[in-house]
């Protein structure tokens, strides 16, 4: 079989592995929820982790809310209503999900329970701006553009904020929240996750006022002043699961591509650099081991980062594919890939990016070079052009992303 097909067999394994079905069934099997109980769902696998919680728990959910990305939401969800929404950035239909999700919570009683489900994609999808709309989106712009990981992202959302940070358990009150939560953070904190709407803040104000001087933050006077305000630090009235994490992703695809004859290392699932860095260094990896006589794989999972310099589309796993084809250019048999769990990459349809030894002398061909395409964060429109684009559509979880080195002999 080729690197390609090889590749593609394990995408699909471990994409597969880590579906959220089972994790949530497992959480909700046996638990009594005695008073009325109401579903919320939140996040890129928000309507996978709705309908496995509804198989579970059938006409036991009185009524339901799910917000997800658009072209997330693939059937019904009896007694619920699903909204498509923005991401990364939040906009109107992020904000009109949410206030139904507010409705939904509000007048139940210290017996009754909110079902949680919470995924990655919630800080844009779970949103209720205590600034106008369009300075949110702004701000979230701003901190996308700027290489700021997930957490500095985060820091800063949350306080602009009537949801995050621990505020949506707060207007549950004094009903109980029962959240399940799949990880897309590295270390898994709660309080990061989709900006923590369930979880009592461990940031600080002085951090948040931190971030936005580092990254020369654009604010009106309004958000300084909420980035001044602390976020609630004790909840008593929520209930977590954690579910789901890259290293669960990482042993899977290790797992597959063992399965297929090569001799897997997983290097890292703590990867968190700009994905063009991460790039060479896999290209690196690839040219030390390429040649031994033996079938290898190197795994690395996390989330890497992106800053802006120019104008193009793509993703930070397009960008660490193609960083990678320039550091493997004319090696046989070695192959990178990169892809979100997600099955969606910055705002592209493509899940990833694919390259091998022969992608930057094709884009050569075609007048491109890699350094300037990258200079342009242009990798997609590169990567269709060398056939190097991963599409797997909307994949139902969400748990970061895996860089993977094939070397084939």
């Amino acid at each position: 079989m080729s690197l390609r097909s090889d590749a593609q067999t394990i995408i699909s394994a471990s994409i597969q592995a880590v579906q959220p079905d089972a994790a949530v069934r497992r959480a909700l099997q046996g638990q009594d929820f005695p008073g009325r109980v109401v579903l919320a769902a939140a996040g890129k696998a928000a309507w996978q982790m709705a309908r496995a919680a509804k198989d579970c728990l059938g006409d036991r959910i009185d009524s339901g809310v799910v917000v997800t990305k658009y072209g997330h939401v693939t059937g019904d969800i009896p007694g619920c209503t699903c909204y498509e929404a923005g991401h990364p950035v939040p906009d109107e239909n992020s904000f009109r999900g949410t206030q139904a999700v507010l409705d939904l919570v509000s007048g139940l009683t210290e017996e009754d329970t909110v079902i949680f489900l919470l995924s990655g994609g919630g800080s844009a999808l779970f949103e209720k701006p205590l600034i106008p709309g369009e300075e949110l989106q702004d701000i979230t712009g701003q901190l996308l553009s700027s290489g700021a990981d997930i957490v500095e992202m985060n820091t800063i959302r949350k306080r602009l904020s009537a949801v995050k940070g621990g505020r949506f358990a707060q207007l549950c009150a004094p009903a109980q929240v029962f959240a399940v939560v799949l990880s897309d953070i590295l270390g898994d904190p709660l309080d990061m996750i989709a900006s923590g709407p369930a979880c009592a803040d461990q940031s600080t104000s002085a951090q948040a006022l931190a971030v936005a001087e580092k990254y020369q933050l654009r604010l009106s006077p309004q958000a300084r002043e909420l980035l001044a305000q602390e976020t609630p630090k004790e909840l008593d009235n929520v209930e977590t699961r954690i579910t789901g994490s890259v290293r669960e992703l990482c042993a899977a695809a290790a797992q597959a591509a063992e399965a297929l004859g090569y001799e897997p290392a997983v290097l890292t699932d703590q990867l968190c650099c700009q994905a063009r860095e991460a790039g060479s260094f896999l290209a690196s990896v690839a040219r030390t081991h390429q040649g031994r006589g033996k079938k290898l794989a190197f795994l690395a999972g996390g989330e890497t980062v992106v800053k802006l310099t120019g104008s193009g589309k793509g993703g930070r796993n397009q960008e660490l594919a193609l960083s990678a084809a320039q550091g493997i250019d004319g090696l046989d048999d070695v192959l990178v890939f990169s892809l979100g769990s997600d099955g969606t990459d910055g705002p592209t349809d493509a899940a990833g990016g694919i390259a091998d030894g022969t992608t930057a002398a094709r884009l050569r061909e075609q007048g491109l070079s890699i350094h300037q395409v990258l200079a342009d964060n242009d990798a997609y429109h590169a990567l269709a052009r060398a056939d190097g684009l991963i599409v797997t559509g909307p994949t139902g979880t969400n748990v970061n992303d895996v860089a993977v080195v094939l070397i084939g002999r």
